[in-house]
C-alpha cells in the first residue's frame, strides 16, 4: 500500500477516535476531538498531492479518499447537530448528506458510462470550506469548555447564534452550488428512458 493510501485510510481510522473523544467526559477531550480532526483533515490534503505528484493515483485511493472525507465530515456534523453546545440545525447536514447522495448517484451513472467524475472546484472547496468551520466550532467548544475561559455573555452568544451559524450556513450553500455543477455538468446522463 503506498503512502498517499496511507494516508487516506488512517483518516478513517482517525473518525471513530475523533467520535470518542467528543463524546467521553474527560478534561480537554474536545480539545483532543480538534487535534484529531484536525489530523485527519490534514491527511485529505496531503494524500492527493502526494498521490499526483509521485504517481501513485490508484483505484483504492479514489475509491476510499472521497469516502473517507464524505464520512468523517458527517460524522463531525451530526455531532454538532446532537450537542445543546453547538447551535446548528439539522436542516444544513440533511442539505450536505442529500448533495452527497446525488453525487455518489452521479459518480455511479458516470462509471457505467465509462466516465470518471473528477472532484471539481466548487466540490473542493466546499469540503475544505466545511473541514475548516467544523475545526472553528471544535476550537471555540475547546475554549468554552475544556478550559472554562470567562467568555463575556455577550460574545458567547454572537459565536454561539451568528458565528457558527453563518460558517454552517456558508458550508450549506457551497454545498448546493457544488452539487448543482455536478448535476448540470452530468444531467445527460440522467435518463428518464433507461
Amino acid at each position: 500500500m503506498n503512502l498517499p493510501n496511507k494516508l487516506t485510510l488512517l483518516r478513517v481510522v482517525l473518525i471513530p477516535f475523533f467520535l470518542l473523544f467528543m463524546y467521553l467526559d474527560i478534561p480537554y477531550h474536545f480539545l483532543i476531538a480538534l487535534l484529531i480532526f484536525s489530523a485527519a483533515s490534514i491527511t485529505d490534503a496531503l494524500d492527493g498531492k502526494i498521490a499526483r505528484a509521485r504517481n501513485l493515483v490508484t483505484n483504492f485511493g479514489k475509491f476510499l479518499d472521497p469516502l473517507a472525507d464524505k464520512v468523517l465530515v458527517i460524522a463531525a456534523l451530526t455531532v454538532c447537530v446532537e450537542f445543546s453546545e453547538v447551535n446548528m440545525s439539522a436542516i444544513p447536514l440533511i442539505i450536505i448528506i442529500a448533495r452527497e447522495f446525488m453525487v455518489s448517484g452521479l459518480r455511479l451513472l458516470a462509471a457505467n458510462s465509462g466516465i470518471v467524475v473528477a472532484a471539481g472546484i466548487w466540490g473542493k472547496l466546499k469540503t475544505a470550506f466545511t473541514m475548516v468551520a467544523i475545526v472553528v466550532i471544535l476550537l471555540w467548544l475547546s475554549v468554552c469548555y475544556d478550559f472554562d475561559y470567562s467568555i463575556a455573555d455577550s460574545v458567547k452568544s454572537a459565536v454561539d447564534n451568528v458565528a457558527v451559524p453563518v460558517l454552517i450556513w456558508i458550508s450549506t450553500v457551497l454545498t448546493i452550488i457544488s452539487g448543482g455543477v455536478y448535476l448540470k455538468g452530468y444531467w445527460h446522463l440522467i435518463d428518464s428512458d433507461k
